[in-house]
């Protein structure tokens, strides 16, 4: 990028901005934040980080940038006006924070004296308890657990997991199971428990 200067105080007007968006795990350890949003304030200039965290733009003196990621307190930091350089670099640091969205209550009928109605009418007989039983058992809840699909904050940590995984191993070859001799044993211990015999249909 070409020196853009102030030409009454030599000063460079335009900088090149970069950095890394960091927060803290449970663990309390620094690591990358991806895709937080990084904009110009007062303008529809922005960028993004990426999986590492690393982002870049350019910005002017006296810019504040405004750091947003949803689930994470917004922050804000202001290009200091005493730079000699055209490059400025910037660790930004993210907290979590709560999300509260405003209670919606949902009902299957017009108002609320339908509902008294419709509630009085309710069958409780033996048998949709029965049905209520069957539903709530054990091994239904299990089968329920591995089958329904996950919230939003799971597929966003899941994609994100195979994002990392995707990048730790660019340019090179994943390691093989083949030789892993943990990998083995548990293949073992699965193969004498009777876990790969195919169960008979009720």
């Amino acid at each position: 990028m070409s020196q853009v200067t102030d030409e009454d105080n030599n000063k460079p007007a335009v900088v090149q901005f970069s950095g890394v968006v960091v927060t803290m795990d449970e663990y309390g350890e620094m690591i990358p934040l991806p895709y937080a949003a990084i904009g110009i304030k007062n303008s529809a200039r922005g960028t993004y980080s990426e999986t590492d965290g690393f982002f870049s733009i350019v910005a002017q003196i006296g810019d504040t940038l405004v750091f947003s990621r949803l689930g994470f307190e917004t922050s804000e930091h202001a290009i200091p006006d005493t730079l000699d350089s055209q490059y400025y670099s910037w660790y930004q640091v993210m907290a979590q924070g709560d999300l509260l969205l405003p209670e919606a209550v949902i009902y299957p009928w017009p108002d609320k004296d339908h509902y008294k109605i419709e509630f009085l009418a309710l069958d409780v007989s033996n048998e949709l308890r029965q049905r209520a039983e069957k539903n709530l058992a054990a091994e239904v809840l299990q089968r329920m657990q591995h089958e329904v699909a996950g919230d939003g904050r799971n597929s966003f940590q899941l994609e994100q997991a195979r994002s990392f995984e995707e990048f730790k191993y660019s340019g090179q070859y994943k390691p093989q199971k083949i030789f892993d001799v943990v990998a083995w044993s548990q293949f073992i211990k699965a193969w004498k428990r009777g876990d790969f015999k195919r169960k008979k249909k009720k």
